[in-house]
């Protein structure tokens, strides 16, 4: 896996634990009393916290963030 790789993941598992984190927090929650719905709305925040940057990153056209096209891929 590759340095960059390793930061991008990085960056992306920051956004998402501090999403699901402000979200239990909103509601209040407690490691003793959390069930389902609580689990599900934490994990609802943190992927809607990451999607968006892992779509600029899928998308070959944006240059300027993350994935280059596999075209670059194989001048590396």
């Amino acid at each position: 896996m590759s340095k960059e790789l390793k930061s991008t993941l990085a960056s992306w598992g920051r956004s998402f634990v501090a999403a699901c984190l402000a979200q239990w927090i909103a509601l209040g929650g407690s490691a003793f009393d959390s069930d389902a719905n609580t689990f599900k709305s934490v994990v609802s925040a943190g992927l809607a916290a990451v999607l968006p940057v892992v779509l600029r990153w899928l998308n070959p056209n944006d240059k300027s963030f993350g994935y280059k096209g596999e075209e670059e891929d194989a001048q590396d």
